[in-house]
C-alpha cells in the first residue's frame, strides 16, 4: 500500500452498515402524530418513506425509553418499555415491522452509565446502606470537611457528586444529580445491561448506539482528577480539570468486549459508540482484534476548524490510526453539537456534504442536514436544555440544533398541529422537505444525487481511499475502483473563492459526474479542474486505478 491509500476489506466481508448510510433523529422534534408538540413513534413510522426516496440503510432513534425527561430522555427510568409521550411498545413494534417491510434497519440509543433516580434499582440502592442494590451505583462518604470525596465535575456544570441526606454518603453522577451512575464494576450491573440488550436485540432490533461509552469505568481508588493548566474562568467549567480519572479507563474495554459477545450472537446487528476522544484514544474502542465496537463514532469533521490542510490532515491520520479491519464512519452534525449549516454557511454545507458522502466509510446524517436546517435561537425564556440552564450564556445549550424537522409550508412546518416543544425556524417556509423535493438544485436534490451516485458506484461505497492534495482551500482525494471498476477524483473548495488545481498524473483525465451548484455535468477535464468559489466536483476517472 503506497502512502496516502488506505484499503479495504475484500467484498465478500462487507456487511450493511459499512455499505450503508445511517439517519439519525431526534425522536421529540422529527413528527408529531397527535397535537401535543412533541413527536412521536407513530409519527415516524408516518414519515418512513421519506427515508425509502432518500436511500438510507437504517434509522436511529435517541431515547425514547420511561423517563422524567430531566435530560429528555438521557435519565432513563425503565429500560424495556416505551416514554407514553412517544407511543407504546405496539406503537415501537409497529415502526419496527413497517420499517424492515420496507428494507430499513431501526436503531436505538442505549445509555448504560446512569440512570433516572427514579429507576427501581436507584431507589433501592439509595434506601439504605445494606441494600442489595446499594453497590449498583457510586457511593463515597464525604471528604474530611464534610464536602463531595474528591474534584470530579459533573459534565453539565458544578460537583459531580450529590450527597444524599438519609444515608450520608454521596453519589456520583458524570451528567446531572437526576442521572446518577451505575457502577459497572459490579458483574450484577454488567448483566443486568446485558438483559436490557438482549430485551431488544429479541424484539428485532438492528442495532445500538452506546450513549457516553467511554465514562462507564471510573478510577476504583477515587483519585482527583488533575487540573487542567490551559483552562480559563470563561471556558466550559467541566474543563476546569483533565477528565484522567472519570472518562476511558482502561478496563472499559473489558466491559464492552462482553457487549461485543452479546451482540455477536444475533447476525447483522450493529454496536456503535459514542466517543469523544482523540484519534488515537477513539481507535482503541475497536477492541483487540476486533472484539470492541463496530463503529466508534468519530466526530472529527463536527470539532474540526473548516479548511482543506486541517481537514486533509484529520482525514489522513484517522486513516492511518484505524486497526486492521478497522472500518472508518464520518459525522457533519448531531443533537449534541451545532449544525453544519450554521457553523460552515449554507454553501459550505453543500461541500460538507459532498465530503461526507464520498469519504471511505459508514457516513451518519442529522435530520434535516438533508434540506439545510440551521441552529434556530431560542429566547430565554423557552430554553429547555438542563445544560444550558445550568451554564447559561456559554454556547453550551443543545436546544438551537434539536428543533422541529421542517417538512412543508403549513403551520409549523408540518411538524406538530398543536404548540411545538420548541420553536419552528423562521426558515420553514422555504427550508423544507415539500419545497426542496420539486427543486432540481436545492441542498435535498445535492443529497439524493450523492446518494445516488454512491449507491452506483463500488468505488463509492467500497473503495480505497487515496490523498491528493490540500492546497490553499482545495481538498482532492480519490476514491479507486478495483477489476474494471471506475475510480474518481473528488475536489472540494472550502473557500469563498475561485481555485484550480491541477490534477496528479493517473487522475487529470476525466468527466464531471456532480457538482454541488447541481449544474455541471458530463464536462471534460484534462490536467486542470476548475472550482467555482465554494464547489465540490465529483470527477469519474478514465484511467481507474492509474496512479499511486
Amino acid at each position: 500500500m503506497s502512502e496516502g491509500t488506505f484499503d479495504r476489506p475484500s467484498e465478500q466481508e462487507y456487511v450493511w452498515w459499512q455499505r450503508g448510510i445511517v439517519y439519525q433523529i431526534y425522536p421529540r422534534s422529527f413528527q408529531d402524530s397527535n397535537g401535543d408538540g412533541i413527536g412521536d413513534l407513530p409519527g415516524i413510522t408516518s414519515r418512513l418513506d421519506h427515508f425509502r426516496w432518500l436511500d438510507v440503510d437504517a434509522v436511529w432513534i435517541s431515547p425514547i425509553y420511561p423517563s422524567p425527561m430531566a435530560d429528555f430522555g438521557y435519565d432513563v427510568a425503565d429500560y424495556t418499555d416505551i416514554h407514553p409521550i412517544f407511543g407504546t411498545l405496539d406503537d415501537f413494534d409497529r415502526l419496527l415491522e413497517e420499517a424492515h417491510g420496507r428494507g430499513l434497519k431501526i436503531i436505538l440509543d442505549f445509555v448504560p452509565n446512569h440512570t433516572s433516580v427514579e429507576h427501581p434499582w436507584f431507589k433501592e440502592s439509595r434506601s439504605s446502606w445494606d441494600n442489595p442494590k446499594r453497590d449498583w451505583y457510586i457511593w463515597q462518604d464525604p471528604a474530611l470537611d464534610g464536602g463531595p470525596p474528591n474534584n470530579w465535575l459533573s459534565n453539565f456544570g458544578g460537583p459531580a457528586w450529590t450527597l444524599d441526606e438519609e444515608t450520608g454518603q454521596y453519589y456520583y453522577h458524570a451528567f446531572l444529580p437526576e442521572q446518577p451512575d451505575l457502577n459497572w464494576r459490579n458483574p450484577e450491573v454488567v448483566n443486568a445491561m446485558l438483559d436490557v440488550l438482549r430485551f431488544w436485540l429479541d424484539r428485532g432490533v438492528d442495532g445500538f448506539r452506546v450513549d457516553v461509552i467511554w465514562h462507564l469505568i471510573k478510577d476504583e481508588h477515587f483519585r482527583d482528577n488533575p487540573e487542567n493548566p490551559d483552562w480559563s474562568p470563561g471556558d466550559n467549567p467541566y474543563d476546569a480539570v483533565v477528565s484522567l480519572y472519570t472518562a476511558d479507563r482502561p478496563e472499559v474495554h473489558d466491559i464492552i468486549v462482553h457487549m461485543r459477545r452479546l451482540f455477536d450472537e444475533y447476525e447483522g446487528r450493529v454496536l456503535i459508540g459514542e466517543t469523544y476522544l482523540p484519534v488515537e484514544r477513539l481507535v482503541h474502542y475497536y477492541g483487540e482484534d476486533q472484539a470492541g465496537v463496530h463503529l466508534p463514532f468519530n466526530f472529527q469533521l463536527i470539532l474540526a476548524d473548516w479548511d482543506a490542510a486541517n481537514v486533509s490532515q484529520l482525514i489522513q491520520e484517522y486513516e492511518e490510526a484505524l486497526p486492521a479491519g478497522g472500518w472508518p464512519n464520518w459525522v457533519l452534525s448531531n443533537h449534541d453539537q451545532h449544525r453544519i449549516a450554521s457553523r460552515v454557511g449554507l454553501e459550505q454545507a453543500r461541500v460538507a456534504a459532498m465530503m461526507l458522502l464520498t469519504l471511505r466509510g459508514t457516513p451518519t446524517l442529522y435530520y434535516g442536514d438533508e434540506i439545510g436546517m440551521r441552529d434556530v435561537e431560542i429566547p430565554a425564556e423557552l430554553v429547555q436544555d438542563p445544560w444550558e440552564k445550568n451554564v447559561p450564556g456559554k454556547g453550551l445549550g443543545r436546544d438551537p440544533e434539536r428543533t422541529p424537522m421542517q417538512w412543508s409550508r403549513e403551520p409549523n412546518a408540518g411538524f406538530t398541529r398543536g404548540v411545538p416543544w420548541l420553536p419552528v425556524s423562521k426558515e420553514y417556509p422555504s427550508t423544507n422537505i415539500e419545497a426542496q423535493r420539486d427543486d432540481p438544485h436545492s441542498m435535498l436534490s445535492l443529497y439524493r444525487r450523492l446518494i445516488d451516485l454512491r449507491r452506483g458506484e463500488p468505488a463509492m461505497e467500497m473503495g480505497d481511499y487515496r490523498t491528493v492534495s490540500a492546497f490553499r482551500d482545495v481538498l482532492a482525494y480519490v476514491r479507486d475502483g478495483r477489476r474494471g471498476e471506475d475510480s474518481f477524483l473528488v475536489a472540494l473548495n472550502l473557500g469563498p473563492h475561485p481555485h484550480v488545481l491541477k490534477a496528479p498524473e493517473g487522475a487529470d483525465t476525466g468527466t464531471v459526474v456532480l457538482s454541488t451548484y447541481l449544474d455541471r455535468a458530463e464536462e471534460e477535464v484534462a490536467g486542470e479542474v476548475e472550482l467555482r468559489p465554494n464547489e465540490g466536483l465529483v470527477i469519474r476517472l478514465n484511467e481507474p486505478a492509474a496512479f499511486g
